[in-house]
């Protein structure tokens, strides 16, 4: 049996490009790992990097030839150096800004990226740079039903690290209403960036460009690359990758009449808690929802669950089935629907390293209400303006995280923060928030007070903190063997200061295990 491996390669690329980074980077790596796994046992498979590259090249018959005389235990790939991290931008002077070009509208497709090419007898890429790499994702507010010809805000930003000495990853999410200082632009929302760049042909690359130096020029990050995605990219993707849907588990009832339809209307969304098996265009519809208490700082918090939800999917056995027979088809559906100053060496390179890293060692974060506050902008539009100080902290706790502490070294920091402790019943289990009190106590825990949660209907137990107490919600995270994804800042006035755990389904079994 024969297996096309061009197929698992060329899609993962794709779907790399599609699913916002993080998402499909381990792909190719799976793809590649289970055509070694299907050679050893006897399998004809070809590996996904040579078939790639008789794609690109056209010359199938010399690749075919390498692969037939290769012996079935030998190596499938070596492993060569191949990219390193961009050096940092120089900061913007204070010299006048030049004269601003003529805006221009853009296509409603975005220019697709040139097609890169590849020697056939090249050897698989490899990151041998220990620095760390920083990509900065863009959703942009593109609708393909619409003649808008551009230039586009950003509706989602992102910016992602990734580690080759630790072997791990960060992913910020930006609020779009961050008022920040836009190089040679002033004082505007951070979702202006793309659009103010595109709209005045700002040099080095539009709109992506002038995104990546204001997020140095304010918080201090060296960006190397960038990866500008529509709606098109994902709804395209999640239909192709899993026909079947998505599942998510949903947390709260989410009630919005005026969701933004594809048309510049709206329509009414509603999410049950609970887990949903979501097909593409209900799960951008998750994604992009704002209408609950946390508004773009929740939704934020569902865009990377939603992120995270689409890793797991894609390397379950189905998504690799579905990698190898949609991929063509996929790539075709994409062009013109990403912009991107990745090579396809470096999403190769970025794809071995990022098979290897652990779901433990991805850290999710959002800049919410603890690291921004509202105001007026100069015109006044009501926008957040950012604490840069606590957003500094916020980047060195997800881009370079301190060794992982024991519990009894947690405890000790928890302590010294001295923090009140409220447990909330999520649940129609009556009783759940005095036993798990009686829980904590029994491991050293002062619960300062119990009570019920606004949300009856919780699947999985958050630790909320108010205020700064961030050793005590990592404390109580830890004890109840939950991941720190399921530490939010609040600011809902619930209770006035210290750290509360929301209970949800899933504490029966953490109080009882």
């Amino acid at each position: 049996m024969r297996v096309s491996g061009c197929l698992a390669g060329l899609g993962i690329i794709v779907a790399l490009l599609a699913l916002t980074g993080l998402c499909s980077f381990t792909g190719f790596v799976l793809a590649q790992r289970t055509v070694v796994d299907l050679n050893a046992a006897g399998l004809a498979v070809d590996d996904p990097l040579t078939t790639l590259r008789c794609a690109i090249t056209g010359r199938c018959d010399d690749v075919a030839a390498d692969l037939n005389a290769r012996p079935l235990n030998a190596p499938l790939l070596q492993l060569t150096p191949l990219i390193t991290a961009a050096p940092s931008s120089p900061p913007p002077t204070s010299e006048p800004a030049p004269p601003r070009a003529q805006a221009t509208p853009l296509p409603t497709a975005l220019p697709p990226t040139p097609a890169p090419t590849i020697e056939p007898t090249a050897a698989l890429p490899r990151i041998s740079d220990p620095r760390q790499i920083q990509i900065l994702l863009l959703g942009i507010d593109q609708r393909s039903a619409t003649d808008d010809p551009g230039p586009f805000r950003t509706d989602t930003m992102m910016l992602l690290n990734i580690n080759p000495a630790t072997k791990s990853v960060g992913l910020l999410s930006l609020p779009r209403d961050l008022w920040v200082e836009i190089p040679d632009f002033g004082g505007a929302r951070i979702n202006q960036a793309n659009f103010i760049g595109d709209g005045n042909a700002y040099p080095g690359g539009g709109g992506p460009a002038l995104a990546m130096e204001t997020i140095a020029a304010n918080f201090g990050v060296r960006v190397d690359k960038y990866l500008l995605v529509n709606f098109d990219v994902f709804t395209t993707i999640v239909d192709t990758l899993a026909p079947n849907g998505v599942p998510v588990t949903v947390t709260e009832f989410i009630d919005d009449p005026d969701y933004p339809d594809d048309r510049y209307g709206t329509i009414h969304v509603q999410f049950q808690p609970g887990e949903q098996l979501m097909d593409a265009e209900t799960l951008l519809q998750y994604a992009r929802t704002r209408a609950t208490e946390g508004g773009d700082f929740d939704r934020a918090r569902r865009q990377q669950q939603v992120l995270d939800a689409l890793r797991a999917e894609l390397l379950s056995a189905g998504g690799v089935i579905n990698f190898l027979s949609q991929a063509f088809t996929l790539w075709d559906a994409l062009q013109g629907n990403y912009r991107t100053n990745l090579e396809l060496n470096d999403i190769v390179a970025l794809g071995d390293l990022l098979g290897e890293i652990k779901r433990e060692n991805i850290r999710y974060r959002v800049v919410d209400n603890l690291y921004a506050f509202p105001g007026l902008s100069p015109q006044g539009d009501q926008v957040l303006y950012p604490d840069f100080a606590a957003i500094r902290d916020l980047i060195l706790d997800t881009f370079y995280p301190q060794t992982q502490l024991t519990l009894a070294e947690m405890k000790a920091r928890a302590d010294a923060e001295n923090s009140l402790v409220y447990v909330y019943n999520g649940t129609d289990v009556i009783g759940l928030a005095g036993d798990t009190r009686d829980w904590l106590v029994a491991k050293g825990v002062r619960v300062d007070d119990i009570g019920n949660d606004v949300t009856r209907w919780r699947a999985l137990t958050e630790i909320q903190e108010y205020g700064r107490f961030n050793w005590t919600a990592k404390y109580l995270a830890a004890l109840m063997g939950l991941p720190e994804d399921r530490i939010l800042r609040s600011g809902d006035g619930r209770i006035a200061e210290g750290v509360l755990i929301a209970l949800g389904e899933d504490a029966l079994e953490i109080i009882s295990g």
